[in-house]
């Protein structure tokens, strides 16, 4: 592994900010004070611009190297927001605030990309710009989607960008990554039906939206094993069904709430038609009313095939090709990256986090071993993409 002496004697500095971080979570849009130390130390640093408040509460630095200028500008994202957990370790620095963690390790993305940018400002080895893009609410609020809607690509210039997450199981040092669909799109729905309720022990006189949703539950799930072509991948599942409270009465009323994951644009589509077709049809077979809200989240994480040839070039460079997975599988998890990825090229990138609890475990810590890789990807995307 070739890592530059000036990250690894940065590297335990770096992980006493990623303790603070995590010793401080903050959730969604309001990361305003890790927003803050972030822009402090960024100013601190030297960065040419350092500019709040994009996508409400995001920020953005500029570094520009001192080489001869090559007009090419890149943007490396990381994500500062924490989870609504509480926290099950014995950590020293575990959370002070109950009911929040970082329990996905956006603490080490978002210090790993400050030592990052710390080391880009003070040596300038290439010859474009760096954009460095710390982004809020990656963890349901769409901070990224609000960040490329407020022009930020634009107002930058970035022509190129690329995200960065640990993946628990991957060992340090090593990195995960493959072109095309990467991570899932993420779409949600809420069913109710309506009825008519009555007495349990006369139900020839209602209409049961019991009955009906249980109908529904499994009907839904044949858009995999019949609408999905075998080859494709989606998943539909109903994760909260809420009707009725006596034994003796059949509710007016049931609801149901869940989740698609889909990883192409095609069988989102379809899988949308299929479970309005669905649930519209056994609504109506067993006399219930049905109102159907549908909200499409994030798109699938798209990695570009040249940006990920690029980012896995880089990371071989670090850590040698054996320790590169070129073909990981796709998560169906789902990440709002994928905004940044649909308005520009660019690559997103597994990093080993080791044998650590699982993402959004309540004893899940980030691997302060990974910092110095990490922050040597970064900085090589960078140096490698521009060199001076």
């Amino acid at each position: 592994m070739t890592i530059h002496p000036r990250i690894e004697a940065m590297s335990s500095e770096i992980a006493e900010w990623r303790r603070d971080f995590h010793r401080n979570p903050e959730l969604l849009f309001d990361v305003f004070r890790t927003a803050q130390v972030v822009a402090d130390k960024l100013k601190a640093f030297g960065c040419d611009e350092v500019v709040t408040g994009i996508g409400r509460t995001g920020v953005v630095a500029v570094i520009k190297g001192k080489g001869a200028p090559s007009g090419k500008v890149i943007g490396l994202r990381a994500d500062m927001d924490a989870l609504p957990i509480d926290e099950q370790t014995n950590l020293p620095y575990r959370s002070a605030t109950p009911g929040k963690m970082h329990a996905c390790g956006h603490d080490g993305h978002t210090a790993m990309l400050l030592g990052a940018a710390r080391y880009l400002a003070e040596t300038r080895n290439f010859s474009g710009t760096a954009v460095i893009i710390f982004q809020p609410a990656e963890e349901g609020g769409g901070g990224g989607r609000e960040m490329v809607k407020e022009g930020m690509m634009e107002r930058f210039g970035v022509q190129e960008v690329y995200g960065m997450h640990n993946m628990p199981g991957l060992p340090v040092g090593s990195f995960a990554v493959r072109p095309g669909a990467m991570m899932a799109a993420a779409d949600r729905f809420l069913i109710t039906l309506e009825g008519r309720g009555g007495h349990a022990a006369k139900p020839n006189d209602t209409i049961d939206p019991v009955v009906a949703s249980a109908q529904i539950i499994s009907a839904l799930q044949t858009i995999a094993s019949r609408n999905c072509d075998p080859l494709d991948s989606v998943v539909v599942s109903v994760t909260a069904v809420k009707a009725g409270e006596a034994f003796n009465v059949i509710p007016q009323t049931a609801e149901m709430k869940g989740t698609v994951r889909t990883l192409s644009k095609e069988m989102r589509d379809i899988a949308e038609e299929r479970l309005r077709a669905i649930v519209t049809g056994i609504a109506a077979a067993m006399g219930c009313k049905a109102e159907i809200e549908y909200e499409r989240g994030y798109p699938v994480t798209f990695n570009h095939a040249g940006q990920t040839d690029f980012a896995t070039r880089v990371a071989s460079s670090l850590v040698g090709a054996a320790n590169v997975d070129t073909s990981v599988p796709p998560t169906m998890g789902s990440e709002d990256f994928s905004f940044m990825l649909e308005e520009r090229p660019g690559s997103y990138i597994f990093m080993g986090n080791g044998d650590s609890a699982g993402l959004h475990h309540p004893a899940y810590d980030f691997n302060d071993k990974a910092i110095p890789v990490g922050v040597a990807y970064w900085a090589g995307l960078v140096e490698t993409a521009m060199p001076a």
